[in-house]
Formats: C-alpha cells, sequence, structure tokens
C-alpha cells in the first residue's frame, strides 16, 4: 500500500516543469517548491514531468535537481525521481561501486525484494549502468555471503501462497541437521533453501522449525552464522515472514541512538512509499508504540523532513 498522496487535480506534467523551473532561476532554489510538487506526483507523473521539462527546456531535470539541491535531500529527490526498478538499481549499484562500498545495504535491497522484482532491477541495472549485476556482485562480496547473493538474485521462485507440508518439515529437518545437529555448519543447505524457496515456503519452514527443535531457525542463523551472510540470511528470513514488520526494524535502528543514519533513514522511505510503507507504518506503531511520521519528525529538519514526510503521507 503506497502512501504517496497525489492531489486530486492535477496540474499538468507541463505546468509542474515550469513551475519548477521557475523555482530554479534567480538567487538559491525554491526547495520548498520542488518538494511540494515532487513528493505528490507518482512514478509516472515524474517521468512525464522529466519529459516536459527536457522537451521545453532542453536540459535534463535531474542533472539540474542535483545542482540546485544539496545533502539530504538531493540524495532522497534523486532516488525518488526513478521509478521503484530504477531506485533499487541505483542504490544497489552506489552500494557496490561508490566512493564507500556498503555491502549492508545492497544485501538488504536485493533479499528483500520479491523475484519479479529482482528481474525487473536486474535488467534495468544493464541498462543504467552497462554492466551486469551479477558482476558487481562477483567484485565486491566474498565467501558464502557473495555465493547467497549470486544464487538469490539467479534462481527464480515460486510467488504464491501454496505449499508442499512434506517437503517443509525436510527443509526444517536438513537445517537442523546442517547447523544446530552438527559441529561447524553446512553452508551450502542454508544457501540452497534460502535462495531456493519461496516467502510463503520458509516462513512455513520457520513455524515447523520451532515445532520441531523448540529454538526459533533465526536463532539458529544466528548463532551458526556471522557478518554479511548473517545479515543477508536474516533478511531473506524476516521478509518471507513479515516484510513490513522487517523494515519497521530497519527505520528504528536508522533513528537510534546519537544521531540518525539518514542513508538509510532516505532508502527505505523512498524505495518503500510506492509499495508497502501503510504496512511498515503500522508495524512501526505496534511495535515502538510511537507513529513513523513522529519518529521521523523528531530526528529530521528542513525540507528534507517536509520531503520524507509528504512520501509517509498523513499521520493516522
Amino acid at each position: 500500500m503506497s502512501t504517496v498522496s497525489v492531489p486530486p487535480v492535477l496540474t499538468s506534467p507541463r505546468d509542474d516543469a515550469t513551475q519548477l523551473y521557475r523555482a530554479f532561476k534567480g538567487f538559491g532554489c525554491d526547495t520548498a517548491t520542488v518538494v511540494n510538487i515532487l513528493a505528490h506526483r507518482d512514478a509516472t507523473q515524474r517521468a512525464l514531468i522529466q519529459q516536459e521539462y527536457r522537451n521545453t527546456y532542453s536540459e535534463d531535470l535531474n542533472k539540474r535537481l542535483s545542482s540546485e539541491c544539496s545533502g539530504d535531500l538531493k540524495r532522497a529527490i534523486l532516488l525518488w525521481m526513478h521509478d521503484p526498478a530504477g531506485r533499487d538499481a541505483t542504490v544497489v549499484r552506489q552500494a557496490l561501486s561508490g566512493n564507500i562500498i556498503d555491502l549492508k545495504a545492497a544485501t538488504e535491497v536485493i533479499c528483500s525484494r520479491t523475484p519479479s522484482q529482482i528481474q525487473q532491477f536486474k535488467q534495468v541495472y544493464h541498462a543504467m549502468f552497462g554492466v551486469y549485476l551479477e558482476h558487481d556482485i562477483e567484485f565486491q562480496a566474498s565467501g558464502d555471503h557473495k555465493k547467497l547473493l549470486l544464487a538469490y538474485v539467479s534462481t527464480p521462485r515460486y510467488e504464491g501462497l501454496e505449499i508442499d507440508r512434506v517437503m517443509v518439515e525436510n527443509d526444517a529437518k536438513a537445517l537442523f541437521k546442517a547447523g544446530e545437529k552438527k559441529l561447524g555448519t553446512d553452508e551450502k543447505t542454508f544457501i540452497r533453501i534460502f535462495s531456493e524457496r519461496s516467502r510463503a515456503h520458509l516462513a512455513a519452514v520457520s513455524s515447523v522449525y520451532h515445532s520441531m527443535y523448540g529454538n526459533s531457525l533465526e536463532k539458529a542463523v544466528k548463532s551458526e552464522t556471522s557478518g554479511n551472510f548473517e545479515y543477508a540470511l536474516l533478511t531473506i528470513l524476516r521478509c518471507a515472514e513479515n516484510p513490513a514488520k522487517y523494515f519497521a526494524k530497519v527505520l528504528r535502528k536508522a533513528m537510534k541512538g546519537l544521531g540518525t543514519d539518514d542513508t538509510t533513514l532516505t532508502r527505505i522511505i523512498v524505495t518503500r512509499a510506492e509499495i508497502d510503507m501503510q504496512y511498515i507504518k503500522a508495524e512501526y506503531q505496534k511495535k515502538y508504540g510511537k507513529r513513523l511520521n513522529d519518529a521521523v519528525h523528531s530526528e529530521t529538519s528542513g525540507q528534507y523532513r517536509t520531503f520524507l514526510l509528504s512520501l509517509l503521507g498523513p499521520s493516522h
């Protein structure tokens, strides 16, 4: 469920392009106008505005936004200008080839997406950057983490809700045997099951594992694995069980303690606003007894705050 609120009576893409052009003119940029327009347009409308802007002013709107805005607001708006697949491709490419390699961010995006979302953003990734996603994973990741990511982006998985009980039990037994039952860990089994099974299947495995062995599969993953490999397995498992709860937890972590992790805050809000932010807000409130809008309001400031809160939609 998207939280982006589009005005009931929309101005035309041409009018929006004109307003943006005016906001850029003169001394300094009228960021309030920029935010007010772009935060309230969906992916199709944003694409049309970009087209109109290029046709009318012979310049790329994103380039102009890049030179007119700065800091967190600039990062958030530029990411927002893409459609969901373009955003995922951009985030993962920056995480795997930017000045600072951020394997955690790349892992989060890859392991929290559905198979069809992965297929889409893989195609966009190659079209945008002229390189295959697998190539960048191969180059930056290592060990079992690399094996899992490569398997996860290339294996087709069923996206429906039907499960095979016998197969579920067999997988629960196989994971117990590969982890808690033995000395050391058989990572191959974890990689195979976590990369090949559907979300519904994995959620069922987790539940059966708990009733068979009295321990949660999540705890088993935590005690048997570590580092980025552990993070990837946990992301896959948590998103199989409840993606909204997973993202609520990541957001909470980004805003907890001293200082805010604005990169993560921006990434989650901007990439989920058009997908399932309504559910994430509900999970956040349920788990932490505080509205996500209020948390974001107290951790951010200026037009960056206005932009993120616009994407989050009204506080209920």
